[in-house]
């Protein structure tokens, strides 16, 4: 059943909010952050700029195929270096006098005295500690302690004055076996006839949340109502919506965390959930099995938009989080409308793109490809991974690097000894609510 079409601007209009309803939204989104942001650490972030302000109120290219028909369907320490062990002295020395006097103490750490006595691990606290307090200006942010680094094939590198401490907590990142994102090769794709279609529940509502620009990519915090759940597919359990994130590049064709058969996308839009069944917040599922389930579609830059990023994208809106931490109010969002009318998917068990790279998710990329303009690309690339006090340095090339598929299993709802044949039929629509025929 074909949706019907529904414009995709909207007036807007901005209604003052008093002093105490700011610092009330500024805490509902620190409380998001704790429990519903993602891979950034466990603590949530700055407030958002801007979280007071109020707002009122398809075809894609070509889809990704099976068997490539073109149907729509288808770092380490130096030995030495401060809290390693470094070379002893054998000689004896004589006792000194005063507060600095101990046996050995280290070269690297002059005058510290008794520290010598301590054990490697309290000795990284203690120098740690030392960097931060050495430190001019405010402590970083915890969401500032890393940066990707590609010539580490997508390891989390922290930056100074943490990074021992970190690296154990984040350690996935560099040792894991099933790491996201991966290019998948639809030659290694099984055909999975049990694989049921994707159900998605809003209650009947219309979505809201926030908008954000967290510095290194561009956020949505659904508000705690409606609740938004999906399930079907290959989750044996409903899943929470709990952010709905959108990583870019800098130019056309590039910028998509996934790709398939070695081809990237411009843009890659990414629909974070937790499992409600089992656990009480992302924070808690992201360190047990079944945890996370993670839908990924694929954008392309072309004449038309879809209808959900235009409303996101559209200029009144976008130039509200034009810098990092700025975050704008929207409502009256219909999440189905982002969705293909029909289309397949490719499943796999990952990780999460960002520290601590846990590796409980489910990730499900769905096969046909939405367009955005080459005008709201333009706007994205615009945003800044900076506050307005410091220069400027777009967000764009914010994905991770591809990791190993190894030896994981992909499977697919689409048999691509078929590759002519068309997703049609209820198995390949989204299944919204009770609707009878899918939307």
């Amino acid at each position: 059943m074909k949706r019907a079409k529904r414009g995709c601007g909207l007036a807007t209009e901005r209604q003052p909010r008093g002093e105490a309803e700011g610092r009330e939204r500024g805490r509902e989104i620190r409380r998001q952050q704790e429990t519903g942001g993602l891979g950034e650490g466990e603590e949530g972030g700055e407030t958002p700029r801007g979280a007071e302000e109020w707002v009122g109120g398809p075809p894609s290219l070509a889809g990704l195929a099976f068997g490539g028909s073109g149907t729509p369907c288808g770092e380490k320490r130096k030995a030495g270096s401060p809290g390693g062990t470094g070379s002893r002295r054998e000689e004896r020395e004589e006792p000194r006098e005063g507060p600095g006097a101990g046996k050995g103490s280290p070269r690297g750490l002059p005058g510290m005295g008794g520290a010598a006595s301590l054990s490697a691990p309290r000795a990284l606290v203690l120098w740690a500690a030392l960097g931060a307090a050495a430190h001019i200006g405010p402590a970083p942010d915890p969401a500032d302690w890393w940066s990707y680094k590609e010539n580490l094939q997508g390891n989390f590198v922290p930056g100074p004055p943490f990074w021992g401490l970190v690296n154990a907590a984040w350690s996935l990142c560099a040792v894991g076996k099933r790491q996201s994102p991966v290019d998948v090769e639809l030659k290694r794709v099984l055909y999975d006839p049990f694989l049921p279609p994707l159900r998605l529940s809003t209650g009947g509502e219309k979505l809201r949340g926030t908008l954000y620009n967290t510095g290194r990519h561009v956020s949505f915090l659904p508000a705690p109502r409606p609740v938004v759940n999906v399930s079907g597919g290959p989750l044996l359990y409903s899943h929470r919506l709990s952010e709905l994130r959108l990583l870019f590049g800098a130019r056309d064709g590039a910028g998509s965390e996934h790709q398939i058969n070695h081809q990237g996308f411009s843009a890659e839009v990414q629909l974070i959930h937790f499992n409600q069944e089992l656990y009480g917040n992302l924070s808690a599922a992201s360190r047990g099995p079944n945890g996370l389930a993670i839908l990924s579609l694929f954008v392309n830059v072309a004449g038309s938009s879809n209808p959900f990023l235009s409303r996101l994208l559209n200029r009144d809106t976008i130039t509200r989080i034009s810098y990092k931490n700025d975050a704008y109010f929207l409502q009256d969002l219909s999440l189905e409308l982002l969705f293909p009318e029909s289309f397949g998917f490719i499943t796999y068990q990952g990780s999460l793109s960002t520290p601590p790279c846990s590796e409980t998710v489910t990730w499900i990329l769905i096969d046909r490809v939405l367009n955005i303009t080459s005008l709201q690309m333009h706007s994205l690339r615009l945003l800044s991974q900076n506050p307005p006090s410091q220069i400027f340095q777009s967000l764009s090339g914010n994905g991770r690097p591809l990791q190993p598929l190894a030896h994981r299993a992909l499977r697919g709802n689409r048999d691509p000894r078929h590759p002519e044949r068309r997703c049609r039929g209820p198995n390949y629509r989204l299944h919204v609510d009770g609707a009878p025929h899918g939307r």
